[in-house]
């Protein structure tokens, strides 16, 4: 390509081209010559060029790659004018600015062109973790629900008869309690599989029957006591010698000794008097199936209550307690509903639920029937 040479004293610019005579780039009938749009004034150059580089041309700066737009340093509009960046237009003194395009790309909807849609003003929060994970939402407070409450119901209609038959006949029982105790208290915490805390802890409360069978009833405090004395110390052996972390075994800790002396304290059923076991028992079965329905939370809570007091009252009369029945039936739901509150401390687990949700009312109803027991027998 050869240079074009330009009749003497013709301004660059004007001289026909590709595009017709001045229609380089910010020249033509659209953008007229002049000390305002791009002359001798004000870019040093002849309407087309500037400090930065020239239209259509490379320099040291970049290049222009379309009309009106400046790849690095800024850009030329139909005027000839040039913005820098982060500024607006650039117009001589007493000479009004028009229209303003910032720069390529679709022209804004006041200057004809299409509409942009909007960003809503707030988003839905996201529902996933940083890992990909569901992010559990909701309240951690959820009830175990009508199975659990039926087989907590079923373990204490087994409780009750056993109790008026012998001890030994109620350990079984009991012992089963224990179990499911031990188990429910490690899922609810979280640890799972613990198979030695939930294995030790089990074995305490065992223990504990048998020493209990051997001693008597009225050594029930001495053997509760001595039993979680040695399986306290057990359990703290036993995270000595773990190699987890100070933080997991300060929490194994924590779980094994709270699983351990629940499970020993459902011992104190076969410590308790017979007809209290009876009347306990079937009372926190009548909590527990009442508060399975769905009710308010305050409705249920009173509806509770008044059935296990309801069954404290009918139990009563077919044994020796009567009308005090009432009392411990009254008690006992109470403790039930605790239990199934602590019980209820999680998303929903249908392994806790079958647990710690059949166990923790019958086992939370123990000081209850225990005390209560002895002082109304």
């Amino acid at each position: 390509m050869t240079d074009q040479q330009y009749p003497p004293g013709q301004p660059y610019g004007s001289q026909p081209g590709p595009y017709g005579p001045g229609q380089g780039y910010g020249h033509g009938p659209s953008a007229p010559t002049g000390p305002a749009y791009g002359g001798y004034d004000a870019y040093g150059g002849h309407g087309g060029q500037e400090t930065y580089g020239e239209y259509g041309g490379q320099d040291r700066y970049g290049r222009y790659q379309q009309h009106g737009q400046h790849q690095q340093y800024g850009q030329h509009d139909q005027y000839g004018r040039y913005d820098a960046p982060g500024q607006g237009p650039y117009t001589a003194p007493g000479v009004p600015a028009p229209p303003h395009h910032p720069g390529p790309g679709p022209l804004p909807p006041e200057q004809g062109g299409a509409p942009t849609a909007t960003a809503p003003a707030t988003a839905p929060a996201a529902t996933t973790t940083t890992t990909g994970a569901p992010r559990r939402t909701g309240s951690p407070i959820i009830a175990p629900g009508l199975t659990p409450a039926a087989l907590t119901a079923l373990l204490a209609l087994l409780l009750a008869a056993t109790a008026q038959v012998s001890r030994p006949v109620s350990a079984v029982a009991v012992v089963l309690l224990q179990a499911v105790t031990a188990a429910g208290w490690f899922r609810l915490n979280g640890m799972w599989p613990a198979r030695q805390g939930i294995a030790l802890a089990f074995l305490a409360g065992v223990t504990a029957d048998i020493a209990l069978l051997a001693l008597g009833a009225e050594h029930a405090s001495a053997v509760v006591i001595g039993t979680l004395g040695a399986w306290v110390l057990f359990v703290l052996v036993l995270q000595l010698r773990s190699h987890s972390s100070p933080d997991e075994r300060l929490y194994a800790l924590t779980a094994g000794v709270t699983s351990t002396a629940l499970t020993v304290l459902a011992t104190g059923h076969l410590a308790a008097e017979p007809d209290a076991v009876t009347v306990g028992a079937l009372a926190v079965a009548a909590a527990a199936l009442a508060r399975a329905l769905p009710l308010p939370q305050a409705v249920s809570v009173v509806v509770s209550l008044s059935a296990a007091a309801g069954a404290g009252v009918a139990a009563g009369q077919f044994t020796t307690l009567g009308g005090s029945g009432a009392v411990l039936g009254l008690a006992a739901g109470m403790c039930a509903l605790i239990g199934l509150r602590v019980a209820s401390y999680d998303f929903p687990s249908r392994f806790v639920h079958m647990t710690a949700g059949v166990a923790l009312p019958l086992t939370a109803a123990v000081p209850a029937v225990y005390l209560l027991g002895r002082a109304l027998a």
